[in-house]
């Protein structure tokens, strides 16, 4: 099964537009953060989502972790998914199902030990799907994605395999590495952000090259199903 690609750090719509006619299923549109690439403004995300067929996931990616100020965010915005970049208590996962139910949720795990598969799994039971990235968010600047680093993968094979939930893969992905990243961890889909930028501009070149590897990283799994 083909895994679903998200494009993240969207800039504008010709961007989203390219990402979704290439075979994205989701973008990201980046809030304000502490640290990290990619961040417009609550209005252009906006202008953006609204004009996204409804089939798409339109991520908002939002560093609040109060439930009140998620919701705000949400309401300025109006994407059809949040993804929380940072941790959030319990009690906030249930009051965003009662203001907003029609809302998918996405929790970012920042993959730094093997403790983080016992909270990915923990999660897991409050949102709609895991995204496994490699931000750090006990810096004293918060890195909480966008930071073009790969993380241990043995970590994020272990929550894939263990998880009853969809979990995206995150974190320095490229077209040098994606085939091996999706052979080896088999997430449900992947999200890439530099890796198909430069100077921060979605590179159609290299977009078409990270589509080409999944490509032949598909043909190689059907003729290895066949064998």
């Amino acid at each position: 099964m083909s895994p679903k690609i998200k494009i993240c750090c969207i800039a504008n719509i010709d961007e989203a537009q390219l990402a979704i006619k290439s075979g994205a299923s989701a973008i990201g549109l980046v809030g304000h953060m502490p640290s990290g690439p990619g961040i417009i403004s609550d209005e252009k995300i906006f202008s953006i989502a609204k004009n996204i067929p409804p089939q798409i996931d339109t991520f908002l990616l939002t560093s609040e972790t109060n439930a009140e100020n998620i919701i705000n965010h949400h309401k300025r915005t109006n994407t059809n998914s949040l993804q929380l970049v940072d941790s959030v208590r319990t009690e906030t996962y249930q009051q965003l199902r009662k203001q907003i139910p029609k809302t998918k949720l996405v929790q970012v795990i920042h993959v730094i030990n093997h403790q983080s598969i016992d909270e990915a799994l923990k999660i897991s039971e409050f949102v709609d799907a895991i995204l496994l990235d490699s931000g750090n968010p006990n810096l004293t600047i918060k890195e909480l994605g966008g930071t073009g680093r790969t993380h241990n993968w043995d970590i994020s094979k272990e929550i894939v395999k263990k998880s009853n939930k969809p979990v995206f893969l995150a974190g320095g992905l490229n077209p040098e590495n994606v085939r091996k990243a999706i052979d080896y961890v088999q997430p449900y889909g992947v999200d890439i952000c530099s890796g198909v930028r430069t100077h921060g501009k979605l590179d159609q070149k290299k977009y078409n090259n990270f589509l080409m590897k999944l490509i032949k990283f598909n043909l190689y799994g059907e003729k290895k199903k066949r064998s």
